[in-house]
Parts: C-alpha cells; structure tokens; sequence
C-alpha cells in the first residue's frame, strides 16, 4: 500500500492560484472589496445543498457579534459579483442582517469555481457523501475531467473518487438516507456490494429498520449474495418470502420512499406495514397515496 499522500489540499486554494503579482496585489488589498450582499449572485456550481438551519443561526450570530472573519471568495460576473466558495458566510450574513460583507475577487472559470468550492467543503468536511458524489459528477460530465485529472485537483486518491461516484448508482431513496445521514458511507459500500436492485432494496430496508452497523449490513450483504449465487448459508437474512411478494415490497418501497412490510396471515389475506421517520415524514406519505390534509 502507497504511503505517498497527495497535497493538494494541503496547500488549500493557493493550490489553485499559484504565486503571481496580481495573487500578491490581492494579499495586499487590491483585490479585497466590500460589497453589497445583493450585488453576489450564488454559486450554481455550489456542491453543498443541505444547509442546516441551526447551524445557519450559530454562525449569523457570531457575524452579528464578531463580523465576517474570513472573507468570501468571488469573481466577476455578468456585471456584478458570483460567489466561488463561503455560501453558509454569505448565508448568515444576510441572515444577521449585513447589508455587504468583505470579498476576495478571484478569477476563476466555471471549472475552476467548482474545483474551489469542492476544495473548501471537502477541506471543512462539510460535504454529505452525496453532494460529495454530485461534485465529483459535475467534473467528470461538465468539464470532460478523468477520474485521474478530479483525484489531483481535490487531493484525494483516484479510488476514492470512483466509490464516491458509485454512489451515485443508488435507488433515489438510498440516496436521500445518505444524504441526511440515515446512512453511512460505510452502509453504502455495503449496499454497493449488491448488484441486483431488489437485494439492495431488501438490505436497505434491514439496516434502517434494524439500525444495524456497518459489519452487521457486510454480513448480511455477504449472505445475500451466496443466497443468490445458491449458496447455502447457516445464517438467514429475514423471513422467506414469496418472490411476487418481495417484488410488490420492493415497489412499494421505491413508490413511497420507506420501508414497507407485507405480512400474509393466511394464503389470502395480511397487512401492510408502511414505516415513517417522524410526522413530517408521515404527511409525505399520506400527501403520496392521496390522503393528504385537505
């Protein structure tokens, strides 16, 4: 195993604008301007999409106390200003009220305010496993990037990036617990390990619904697997159920966005089980089979 780290985040930005007159001219204040939140259009290159409302609240207070310590990263554009990196500054910033916040003008084309915005989260690690996905996506499909060329810019090694993307192969739903962590990227190596939709979907439902860990789900991947390859195994993944059973499970589950049961009681009649998160998640629910608050 190579002991050889990449330094690219090491160097943090001056990685991505190397030492010249004007990057010196910007240090000394040239390019450091005041200017209006209303005149910085956001970031459409932004990886980040979650942002967390109490958190927002923390830092607008300490802005309305402290002022905004380090500057946001923007560049000029369409006659005005669009943000490169420090979204959640810029955020709080309006959130306490500033009418203008101090700013580092940078040039930078498309690629580069992606690559920028990535660093900067990826280096406060405040990206969830699929923004991080998303990221890496739009280098590789906007900008013709190979997996090689992202590893380098971001500093981080070339196989990480490919389990990133993979992610991407997800059902929706497993992407969304990904998301606002119901899942971790150790449960999604796990789902990953699956290649037929409806044993991901089945192991997807056992984890959440069981909170098993991340040993727990390799496990029971591994069992699933030599089920599914005829193997036999002395442990069991889960009450036997029909196939046509398991596939109306698996759509319900893919409609609704949760875990679902189907319980036979006698070879005509049982009950389904739908599972919800909390109320909000119940009204999601109900707002999808039709029976939403009029």
């Amino acid at each position: 195993m190579s002991t050889k780290k990449k330094k690219a985040l090491g160097k943090g930005l001056d990685a991505l604008f190397p030492e010249s007159p004007e990057r010196t001219s910007s240090r000394e204040g040239g390019d450091l301007l005041t200017i209006p939140v209303n005149s910085i259009e956001i970031n459409p290159w932004q990886p980040r999409r979650v942002f967390d409302d109490e958190r927002l609240a923390e830092l607008s207070e300490s802005i309305s106390e402290k002022g905004v310590i380090q500057p946001l990263l923007v560049r000029r554009y369409d006659g005005g200003y669009q943000l490169v990196a420090g979204e959640r500054r810029l955020r709080a910033s309006r959130l306490a009220g500033l009418s203008e916040v101090p700013c580092l003008v940078v040039e930078a084309d498309d690629e580069t305010s992606l690559e920028i915005a990535l660093i900067e989260n990826l280096q406060r690690e405040n990206l969830n496993p699929m923004e991080e996905a998303r990221g890496y996506e739009e280098l590789l499909s906007k900008f013709d990037l190979t997996q090689e060329q992202i590893s380098q810019k971001v500093g981080k090694e070339r196989s990480t990036v490919a389990n990133s993307l993979r992610l991407l192969k997800l059902p929706p739903t497993i992407q969304e617990d990904l998301e606002v962590g119901r899942l971790s990227p150790g449960h999604a190596r796990a789902l990953l390990s699956l290649t037929e939709r409806r044993l991901q979907t089945r192991l997807w439902s056992s984890i959440v619904e069981k909170g098993l860990s991340v040993r727990q789900a390799e496990a029971l991947a591994r069992n699933m697997k030599e089920k599914s390859n005829g193997g036999k195994s002395s442990k069991t993944a889960g009450e036997k159920k029909p196939p046509d059973i398991q596939h109306v499970e698996e759509r319900l589950m893919a409609a609704l966005g949760t875990r679902v049961r189907i319980q036979s009681t006698s070879k005509t009649s049982g009950k389904i089980i739908i599972l919800y998160h909390n109320l909000e998640d119940m009204d999601r629910i109900l707002e999808a089979v039709g029976v939403g608050e009029e």
